[in-house]
């Protein structure tokens, strides 16, 4: 039984186009993204009290910049454009209101057609006003460039796709990693002082933040206990052949992408040496790839 994520959201419903102040100096504006990976649409969140830094603005979309510029202008001028990660619904956007504002854009590093102004590692501030000093938490696993930003003073941290509201995210291959990215979630579980918010790229604001991160460690955990119990079960097969029985509990919809998480989670027991690509060539495993249980035995 693979045991669900509890709802620990609260406090408005994200809206795409619609400011929603979520706390002093902390406003979200949701793209007209909605779907089946993002939700109500891809949050973007204004950060500070005067200057302003944006973080993740979204995919290349005039109409959501726009909408970032205007609600900025009750409150002050963007500096800063912070993305979480390069994926598609959450750094694109970068470049035109850069453009348009002057900010500087700030990531880990390049990638996906994106290149920040300023790379940043994981501890390094960043001042925004005498109230908001917002923090770079190194969180790969979902994706190896992926960083959370926590807002010091108040200890919420965005935390783009790390943990989002209501799923579990998707972990792609060979940039995704499932070890990497439970012990991403344990550090934010972890971090002292205690987190009390987590504001996500996807749906409402979360609380409890230990008992969801100790959810979806449970989640991931029993998704793959049960993919080496299919494996085990067949002795061989690929990601297409373990499908229906690992991820039988999801919608027809959500299959195409639930293959990814499960070639992670096949390339995570061969890191444990509980299964072997079998048939691998010199450039690596593929969602192609037929798996086998167990460890190959020497020549």
């Amino acid at each position: 039984m693979i045991p669900a994520v509890p709802d620990h959201g609260f406090g408005l419903v994200p809206v795409p186009g619609r400011p929603d102040q979520l706390a002093p100096g902390l406003v979200r504006l949701t793209a007209p993204n909605p779907g089946l990976m993002t939700g109500p649409g891809t949050n973007t969140y204004l950060v500070g009290r005067g200057d302003l830094a944006v973080i993740d603005p979204g995919p290349a979309d005039a109409t959501h910049r726009d909408a970032i510029v205007a609600a900025s202008i009750p409150i002050g001028p963007i500096r800063w454009i912070l993305v979480t990660h390069t994926h598609l619904d959450h750094a694109p956007g970068a470049a035109a209101l850069a453009e348009a504002t002057g900010a500087t854009v700030i990531g880990f590093g390049p990638a996906d057609d994106f290149e920040p102004d300023q790379r940043v590692a994981d501890g390094w501030e960043l001042e925004v006003d005498r109230a908001t000093t917002l923090r770079a938490l190194h969180t790969p696993g979902h994706a190896s460039d992926h960083l959370c930003w926590l807002v010091v003073e108040s200890n919420i941290v965005m935390t783009g796709d790390h943990v989002m509201h209501g799923s579990t995210v998707v972990i792609r291959p060979p940039d995704g990693d499932l070890h990497t990215y439970l012990a991403s979630l344990a550090r934010l579980r972890d971090h002292r002082p205690a987190l009390a918010i987590m504001a996500p790229g996807h749906g409402r604001l979360m609380d409890h933040v230990p008992e969801v991160v100790d959810a979806l460690v449970a989640h991931r955990l029993a998704r793959h206990a049960r993919v080496a119990e299919a494996l085990g079960r067949l002795g061989q097969g690929t990601v297409d052949d373990l499908l229906g029985q690992v991820y039988a509990d999801v919608t027809e919809a959500q299959l195409p992408v639930a293959r990814f998480s499960l070639w992670a989670h096949l390339r995570a027991l061969r890191a444990e040496g509980r299964a072997v690509a079998l048939d691998a060539d010199t450039e690596g495993d593929t969602l192609e790839t037929r798996w086998g249980h167990g460890v190959a035995q020497p020549a």
